[in-house]
């Protein structure tokens, strides 16, 4: 039986034009493993369209609040219609970087040491006092980024106490809470876990290669700014160990269907889980389908077997 998607992409986050690149390309990916997969924008007459045109599934492709957060996924709940990805309250933990980072850290996974800071609190009591006892407590140098949020934007590497301010207040700019880490050195690594009858499976480890050493933006999404390795430059022990710490991650946050596990991995082959992503890019150049061809499997097939399980499970 042919099934009917809708594929929610766009919305009106930071991410919009990555959103509809994933969407386009879910669509087209599903369609030619013979779903009638059609894409649709969030907005005003999203509601009615999903009771007047009951899909048997939803593939959610939107990037940010609208499709991380948790609260869309509510909606479909309260609808009774199914979706692939991970459920509302567990999307609500991962979205918040600190909330998931906490739970990480309370079942043993190693994170980099880090303080959440509202902006309101930034003002309230004083910046410079902030920052000073920050630097105190975490040390130079220091990663500064949207406690919410991906695709790099208001991330920044920050390795003076002078570049600090600055970074703050960029951070600010995508989010009220800034999340700032001490920073850790080492090969950025990603791993996409894709849940079957098995249960979660770990891809191939991709490693993250940018032009000029910053997976930024502008890195993630510009064709021909960043190397990939699939699968990782790993020796056999270690890619096994980065293997079962992302399907932990992945457990820990009780996700299900498919996330994305970034990661560091020093010279001496220690991990550091960075974040967990539950609504992962899917375009040409995003990490998850880049796994899943290093793994030999159909893109389209994957995503298929994703919303037959998505409906089987409603």
């Amino acid at each position: 039986m042919s099934r009917h998607v809708l594929v929610l992409a766009g919305g009106l986050s930071y991410e919009r034009e990555v959103s509809l690149r994933s969407g386009r390309r879910v669509a087209d990916a599903l369609r030619r493993s013979g779903v009638d997969a059609t894409i649709r924008d969030v907005d005003a007459g999203l509601l009615t369209a999903l009771e007047t045109d009951r899909p048997d599934a939803v593939f959610i492709a939107l990037h940010g609040a609208s499709g991380e957060d948790g609260s869309l996924r509510g909606v479909l709940d309260l609808l009774g219609i199914p979706y692939v990805g991970a459920g509302a309250d567990a999307s609500r933990v991962a979205w918040d970087k600190a909330a998931a980072k906490a739970t990480l850290r309370a079942v043993g996974l190693p994170t980099p040491d880090w303080i959440a800071l509202p902006h309101e609190t930034f003002r309230e009591l004083g910046a410079q006092t902030l920052l000073d006892r920050i630097v105190e407590r975490l040390g130079m140098p220091l990663m500064v980024k949207p406690a919410s949020g991906g695709s790099g934007l208001g991330a920044q590497a920050v390795r003076t106490v002078e570049e600090l301010p600055s970074a703050m207040v960029g951070c600010f700019g995508y989010c009220d809470t800034a999340l700032i880490e001490r920073f850790a050195s080492g090969a950025d690594i990603a791993v996409s876990v894709i849940d079957s009858a098995m249960g979660p499976q770990p891809l191939p480890a991709v490693e993250i290669v940018p032009a000029d050493g910053v997976y930024d933006y502008t890195a993630r999404y510009t064709a021909g700014t960043t190397t990939w390795h699939a699968p990782a430059r790993l020796d056999p022990e270690t890619a096994e160990r980065v293997a079962e710490t992302a399907v932990a991650a992945h457990d820990a946050l009780e996700l299900q269907d498919l996330s994305r596990v970034d990661l560091l991995v020093d010279e001496s082959g220690g991990i550091q889980v960075l974040e967990v992503n539950v609504s992962p890019g899917l375009t040409e150049t995003s990490l998850l389908p880049i796994a899943v061809q290093a793994a030999g499997l159909d893109f389209g097939a994957v995503l298929a077997e994703l919303v037959e399980q998505a409906i089987k499970r409603s």
